[in-house]
């Protein structure tokens, strides 16, 4: 009876020792791995749009949980202010005078105008140095197999909404995984039994359950709360009582662009928005919840943000919940409205929790902020700076200015200048036009036009707006096509 206890003992204490060996081989392999990143990019996700940006409509527990438990940018920007061009802006490096990619032009059948091979992104760069990548949600920056394909710009693995037109659909007839097509056979016809987001949220969940032991990129790009405005019952009787009565959206329903980029009618649009976001907001607590969950929370940021300022189709009422909270302008605007969004940034134990920055950023931020945490050598062709030493609580670098133009609507420029905020408007076919020039300072809400006043100032921007703004060939094409 002793032999068999001492053997027990002996047998239990072995088991002891190899966990904890195995326990500390893991602790060691986490702490010399490279960081893991995770990046959100919601869409049309205002400024307001937030309890902690004010909210009064409804609450996003999670995302103010992860701006107390990290940083919030108070001045932080889109790349543009629609969804591809805002995208290339991110993945590149470089603001919309020198990204290929300044528009949402499509392709037919399915898809956006695509990236160039020869260009340098993210997920290219993390490959480079020994990173997983993977992309879930909507791309719209080539269109599948084309060399803008998030499989040739470097994702090992993409799930969700290729073209930015399917994507304007919540009940898809299918999805792309990879270079595989997959018919949901849930949506067929009039059904709406499979809601895309998510499935794609399951598949970004996976994604990271499998390379929790490696060094991972992650973008998770979902659609919400972009229209059409639609969310599944459960959620919407959430918010039925705090919203009825409602006004009824008439959209389409049958046709050639029934989910093909139609907006679907909705009798409770407020309800739908609502639950939405409430969806979005439950999805990043999820992925905060996992990487806790998996012990390595530790070796990963998670950056949450918005594509753009708020829209206006679909039946969305951005007026009504204050989405654009103080700012003036909304989607496909260059007034703060349009552009500034809200950032978080949460890494446990290496940013200050419950912090603010002032920093002023963009999206052409992200790749150099990129490289410096995975220690890669920055691309000299970009416009952004890294940001990471604002992150770490170090001595930031500031950028001289920043600029912005967009083709929609007779051609937009605007530069952010220190204080000063100049927006030019109809310069497609009046490169001189005249500046509206705004002091954020004394006016956020970009209301007196300060012009005559500072006509130094103003003659200041139109040259970073001539200095910066770039035809290519192709983009001149696009420009007039438009």
């Amino acid at each position: 009876m002793k032999k068999i206890r001492i053997v027990i003992l002996i047998s239990f204490t072995s088991l002891i020792l190899y966990s904890c060996k195995k326990h500390s081989k893991n602790n060691e392999d986490t702490a010399t791995r490279k960081p893991n990143i995770i990046y959100i990019l919601a869409d049309d996700l205002g400024y307001g749009d937030l309890s902690l940006t004010g909210q009064e409509k409804f609450s996003t527990p999670n995302i103010d949980r992860l701006a107390k438990n990290g940083m919030f940018f108070t001045q932080h920007y889109s790349g543009s202010t629609v969804c591809a061009p805002s995208r290339s802006a991110l993945m590149t490096g470089q603001h919309t005078g020198h990204t290929f990619i300044r528009g949402n032009k499509e392709i037919d059948p399915e898809g956006q105008y695509p990236l160039d091979a020869s260009i340098i992104t993210i997920p290219k760069l993390l490959k480079s140095v020994g990173y997983t990548t993977g992309a879930f949600g909507k791309w719209g920056l080539g269109y599948p197999s084309s060399s803008g394909d998030p499989n040739n710009q470097g994702f090992d693995e993409f799930y969700g909404y290729n073209c930015q037109r399917v994507g304007h659909n919540y009940y898809p007839y299918h999805m792309w995984h990879n270079q595989t097509k997959e018919i949901l056979e849930g949506n067929k016809g009039k059904k709406t039994e499979t809601y895309g987001p998510n499935i794609i949220h399951q598949k970004a969940i996976s994604f990271i359950e499998k390379n929790k032991d490696t060094s991972f990129f992650m973008f998770y790009p979902s659609i919400i709360p972009h229209a059409e405005l639609a969310a599944p019952d459960d959620l919407m009787e959430k918010f039925r009582a705090e919203f009825s009565p409602e006004r009824n959206y008439v959209g389409i329903d049958d046709g050639e662009n029934y989910k093909n980029g139609g907006y679907g009618s909705q009798k409770e649009p407020h309800t739908a928005f609502a639950a939405m976001v409430y969806l979005l907001d439950k999805q990043v607590g999820e992925i905060i919840k996992k990487v806790e969950e998996l012990g390595i929370a530790e070796n990963t940021i998670i950056i949450f943000t918005s594509d753009n300022g708020p829209h206006q189709e679909g039946g969305a009422d951005p007026d009504f919940f204050n989405s654009n909270a103080h700012l003036k302008g909304y989607k496909r605007d260059l007034y703060e409205g349009g552009i500034r969004v809200p950032m978080i940034a949460y890494w446990p134990g290496k940013i200050k929790a419950n912090t603010t920055s002032n920093h002023i950023s963009a999206f052409w931020d992200f790749l150099p902020t990129v490289c410096e945490i995975a220690a890669i050598k920055t691309p000299q062709q970009i416009d952004g700076i890294s940001f990471l030493p604002e992150l770490l609580g170090e001595k930031q670098k500031e950028h001289p200015y920043l600029y912005w133009e967009f083709h929609e609507q007779g051609g937009k420029q605007a530069v952010r200048l220190g204080d000063w905020k100049g927006v030019r408007l109809q310069m497609s076919n009046n490169p001189e036009a005249p500046i509206e020039l705004y002091n954020l300072a004394l006016d956020i809400g970009e209301q007196n036009n300060v012009t005559r006043e500072n006509p130094k100032i103003a003659e200041k921007l139109a040259k970073i707006m001539n200095k910066e703004h770039s035809y290519s060939q192709e983009f001149q094409l696009e420009f007039e096509i438009n």
